[in-house]
Formats: structure tokens, C-alpha cells, sequence
């Protein structure tokens, strides 16, 4: 069950990363928080080029699997202030087009991080991790 989650997670991502560079460029320009100091176009292709690569990577590597998660848990984190920033300037994309449905999309965000951590086991890495600095 994990596996096909994590493929599904790598799949998403990677279609995600896609739109960004090109069919829904626009939409996710649009989320692009004005507080951020670099052109929204710049944030929307490297996060599209981040979004493929961690794609591909979930369903190529499983070996590194748990470190991927870990990578795309705190890619959904960093993400999230354009979730939020669309919902407090009311920016219409994605047909997210009322306040209603902007608030909802943010409890998606949450959603997210999970399935990254979950799928790929990515919490044990890091309870390994911690036994490992206990024990010395």
C-alpha cells in the first residue's frame, strides 16, 4: 500500500512540475506570494523543476525513498505561504475563484506532508536517526 502511495505522490508531483512549466504556468504564477523578492516566473519554473525532480525521484529511487520524503514533506511546508497568501488576497486560480475554497485548499497542505512522510517511511529515517544520537 505504501509503495503505490509513494508512486502516486511521485506521479502527482511530477505532472504538478509539468504544469508549472507549462499548461498552468499562469495559475501557479498567481500564487507566487508578492512578498517573495524574485520574479514570480523564476519561482513558478524552479519550483516545477523541483516538483519533477522529486517526483521521479519517489518512484525511481525507492533505496533513498525515506530521504526523498523527508525532501518533499519540506517542499510542501515551503510551498505552503502561496496557499496561504492566495487565500488572504483572495487570487483566483486553479478554479479556487471563492474564499470558501481557498480556505479549504489549506487544509489539503497538511495532507500532503503526510503522504510524503508516511509513504515513504520517512519518520523512521528519522527516529533512526535519533537512536543513533542517544546511543553514542
Amino acid at each position: 500500500m505504501k509503495t503505490i502511495a509513494r508512486l502516486l505522490l511521485g506521479a502527482v508531483l511530477a505532472f504538478a512540475g509539468v504544469g508549472h512549466l507549462t499548461f498552468a504556468r499562469d495559475e501557479f504564477d498567481a500564487q507566487v506570494p508578492n512578498s517573495i523578492p524574485l520574479d514570480e516566473d523564476l519561482v513558478v519554473v524552479v519550483s516545477g523543476i523541483v516538483e519533477i525532480a522529486l517526483g521521479a525521484a519517489l518512484m525511481a529511487i525507492p533505496r533513498h525513498r525515506r530521504v526523498i520524503g523527508l525532501v518533499a514533506a519540506a517542499f510542501f511546508v515551503a510551498v505552503f505561504p502561496g496557499n496561504v497568501s492566495q487565500y488572504v488576497n483572495g487570487v483566483d486560480a486553479f478554479t479556487l475563484n471563492s474564499d470558501r475554497a481557498r480556505l479549504i485548499r489549506l487544509f489539503f497542505q497538511p495532507v500532503l506532508v503526510i503522504w510524503a512522510l508516511w509513504s515513504t517511511d520517512a519518520l523512521e529515517l528519522v527516529r533512526e536517526r535519533r537512536r543513533r544520537g542517544t546511543a553514542r
